[in-house]
């Protein structure tokens, strides 16, 4: 056999062996990186595009995205941005107007008392929650998460090395976690509460009396500090939001979350942003400073823009979203076996669906809601959330941002999906 046969026969089948081996060898990453969960509802939302690519009919509920355009103004000011020439790095917390505009708005809306140097303005609110989770959690340390919870609250911590504290909302109380249950909770590992209203998942909102109350318990303890997730703040069906941050007694221990992206229908712009005091904002600058520097320029001028408009577009997408509140939750309440509260905000329904775990089909048994929600896609091509990843697994979540028109149609699918489980 000639050399280069030799070759080629000892050598070439050894090396793409160990080409396999690398490519499928979890070991190969890190112990942080295999802890983690996919997120569901990214999960369910490729599952929902590849049956629509095969040419199904499939109504996505399972995004928590608007479906709206981003407002005219907002776009007109990013193309003004191209054409003044803002295609260079960003501030790492955001550019000096837009962290004004932030604090501005912080405190004529929510009488939050925040400075620019108070504002860091990132990629998303999502990074922003990130930012704050690894700036000031140590390994070991308790952060706690009221339940139903949105999906990457816990893998955060899990980033950050630290760990979640689930407390739970009942349905009868409209899924929320009392003063009580948050002060029986709190253990001297305590260093974080994390929570949204309005809430993702429930569409639940907290009310003054309820956040004055939660804010006594944290007034007990200096060392503690509040993550308020407030991106859903003007989706609202109760009237004006109040934020846990204007308690006096709190302030400094308050970090506020908002962005862009569900009130000004501006997912993909990617601009969310924290008040927080200035301990806390200088961390998540450095953070922000060695992970992604600044956010996009110009989604930043467009996102001044939002805030220096008026309420026009946020205020008529809510009614559109009270509208379809009603509609969602009015043909959900005529589905046997489902326990359906009114969410009080958001775009999201979250029934309990435990009537029908434990049921059977033509064989196939559906034990757990994210398997309620699989199978509701692959019968009727309706996309949902299962409740599981949310801290809840005896409910679904439906968002109904989407036209009236296909949320009959998904609710009307879902209920013949859901007679024919014995």
């Amino acid at each position: 056999m000639a050399l280069t046969g030799l070759i080629s026969y000892f050598c070439l089948p050894k090396k793409q062996t160990i080409y396999k081996s690398m490519a499928t060898d979890t070991n190969l990453l890190s112990a942080r990186l295999n802890a983690l969960s996919e997120s569901e509802t990214l999960a369910m939302t490729k599952k929902a595009r590849e049956l629509a690519a095969q040419g199904h009919k499939v109504i996505s509920l399972s995004v928590g995205e608007p479906d709206f355009q981003t407002p005219q103004h907002v776009k007109d000011a990013a193309k003004k941005a191209i054409d003044d020439g803002f295609s260079f790095y960003s501030p790492v917390p955001g550019f000096p107007d837009l962290r004004q505009a932030i604090a501005d708005k912080l405190k004529k809306e929510n009488n939050l008392d925040f400075g620019p140097e108070n504002i860091v303005v990132s990629t998303g609110a999502k990074q922003s929650i990130a930012n704050v989770l690894l700036s000031i959690v140590n390994p070991g340390e308790e952060v706690i998460i009221f339940a139903p919870y949105w999906v990457s609250y816990v893998e955060m911590v899990k980033l950050a090395e630290g760990r979640s504290v689930i407390v739970s909302g009942s349905l009868e109380n409209d899924f929320k976690v009392t003063a009580a249950q948050l002060e029986k909770a709190i253990t001297p590992k305590t260093k974080a509460i994390l929570f949204s209203s309005p809430c993702n998942p429930t569409g639940s909102v907290f009310t003054e009396k309820e956040l004055r109350a939660i804010g006594d318990v944290v007034a007990k303890h200096k060392n503690i500090v509040v993550i308020a997730d407030e991106i859903y703040e003007y989706i609202n069906f109760e009237g004006s939001h109040f934020s846990i941050g204007s308690i006096p007694a709190i302030k400094d221990q308050v970090v506020t979350v908002n962005g862009f992206s569900k009130g000004y229908a501006m997912t993909g712009w990617r601009v969310g942003y924290i008040g927080a005091p200035k301990l806390i904002a200088a961390a998540c600058d450095k953070i922000q400073g060695q992970v992604t520097s600044g956010t996009c320029s110009i989604a930043q001028k467009a996102a001044v823009a939002a805030y220096k408009g008026d309420l026009t577009a946020p205020k008529e997408m809510a009614k559109a979203y009270l509208r379809r509140r009603d509609l969602v939750v009015g043909m959900l309440k005529e589905i046997p076996g489902l326990k359906v509260n009114t969410p009080q905000g958001a775009f999201y329904s979250f029934p309990d669906v435990s009537a029908y775990l434990g049921k059977s089909v033509n064989g196939q048994k559906i034990n757990t809601a994210a398997e309620l929600s699989m199978f509701i896609l692959n019968d009727v091509f309706v996309s949902t959330v299962g409740g599981d990843a949310f801290g809840a697994p005896n409910n679904i979540r439906i968002s109904f941002a989407a036209s009236d028109e296909n949320l009959i149609e998904a609710v009307n699918r879902i209920k013949t999906c859901l007679a024919k489980l014995q």
